[in-house]
């Protein structure tokens, strides 16, 4: 009578204990979310050199081009929050950006006019205009003013989200309309002239809400709001990544049928996400006014729109800081290449857009989690092949079969 035993099977039971973190549903692949210890590094980091070695090193004219770079900045950290966490390709953010810029430049350009002892711009002065137009005397008071920056916008990405979200207008089919929004409201500018002044756009300003522009310890304040306002809009996102909100955003953005059937409303989450995209694209355009001094359709259209995603895809969508660093690498590359070669810049610009969006979809910031990919990989695989190389003793019926 023969006996058969069969191998012995046991199973590994996982070790659980009471202090591990689960993993998140924003820390899926392809999305990295940085830590508190590294968020914290991060803004430590950010706060010494902006607000401490920038002003110190830099002269009049570098602070002012890095405020530049900072106010585009922030429209790249809601975009990566639209389209890194909630696949919102959003190309159209120069609607918004124009919007705060506008409300500001009309907010200066009144406050100049008093100034000056006149109650209507010099441009409505030569287009026979006598009396104010309603929609600037609305934000003729600097609270009014600070208010419509961040309500007007807000509210429009409000009616235009909910509108198109609702529908499940998504994909390319979004990125078109948001395009096409941005190219008409250019438009719609460049037709006004006697409220915006046309494609001129409205400039020289000397003061902002009391202070001189003209003096270089003001500048260097309003530089120094700048940065402030940018970290902060950083820390903002880097809690709601890590929030409830930021899971259900990604998970709209992976399985919004899935979402929809446990009972959130999907078209709800992608609307505050835009409208908080929106928001920080029409404080990011507030600012710009006073720091570069002059706001133009050219400025707000669809290639600047376009430039805002480049640097996104070019420092990491799905990351937490790589759409600054990458935005802010590719405003400084813009301004030193589009000047020695001016033709040869857009073209780069799209194959950048093109090179990164095809062979590195993470942006360069997801080059250090590939590295540190193929390494545990080649480790486990040495870990493998050393395993395989122990075999176990071999019996002498076992031995007599071969």
């Amino acid at each position: 009578m023969t006996t058969t035993v069969s191998p012995q099977q046991t199973t590994t039971t996982p070790p659980t204990t009471g202090s591990a973190e689960l993993p998140s549903v924003a820390e899926g692949a392809g999305v990295w979310t940085t830590g508190p210890r590294g968020a914290l590094l991060g803004l430590g980091i950010g706060a010494v050199l902006l607000l401490v070695i920038a002003p110190l090193t830099l002269g009049g004219f570098g602070l002012d081009l890095l405020g530049r770079y900072l106010c585009v900045a922030m429209v790249a950290v809601g975009i990566g929050l639209a389209w890194g966490r909630g696949g919102m390709l959003t190309m159209g953010q120069g609607v918004y950006f124009g919007l705060g810029a506008y409300i500001m430049a009309m907010h200066m350009t009144l406050a100049d006019t008093t100034l000056e002892g006149e109650t209507i711009p010099t441009f409505m002065r030569q287009n026979g205009v006598e009396q104010l137009p309603e929609l600037w005397g609305i934000v003729q008071h600097p609270v009014v003013a600070v208010a419509a920056v961040i309500l007007v916008p807000t509210g429009v990405a409000g009616l235009l989200g909910w509108a198109i979200f609702s529908r499940r207008v998504k994909g390319a089919y979004f990125a078109i309309l948001s395009q096409a929004l941005a190219a008409a409201f250019a438009v719609l500018i460049i037709g006004q002239p006697v409220l915006t002044n046309g494609s001129n756009g409205l400039s020289n300003f000397h003061s902002l809400f009391g202070w001189d522009l003209s003096d270089q310890a003001n500048r260097t304040v309003l530089f120094l709001v700048v940065a402030a306002v940018l970290l902060v809009m950083l820390a903002v996102t880097w809690q709601l990544y890590r929030s409830r909100f930021g899971e259900l955003l990604v998970a709209v953005r992976d399985q919004e049928e899935r979402v929809r059937f446990l009972g959130y409303d999907p078209a709800l989450i992608k609307t505050v996400a835009y409208m908080i995209a929106a928001l920080f694209a029409a404080i990011g355009g507030a600012l710009f006014v006073p720091v570069v001094g002059i706001i133009s359709p050219a400025d707000i259209g669809v290639v600047p729109s376009i430039a805002f995603l480049i640097g996104v895809a070019i420092g990491g969508r799905s990351t937490w800081l790589g759409p600054v660093l990458g935005s802010i690498a590719v405003s400084f590359a813009g301004t030193q290449l589009a000047s020695a070669f001016p033709s040869f810049w857009v073209y780069l610009q799209g194959l950048l857009f093109i090179l990164v969006i095809g062979f590195l979809p993470g942006g360069l910031a997801s080059v250090l989690g590939l590295v540190r990919r193929r390494r545990s990989q080649g480790a486990n695989d040495d870990g493998g092949q050393a395993a395989g190389s122990t075999t176990a003793p071999v019996s002498s019926e076992q031995e007599a079969t071969r």
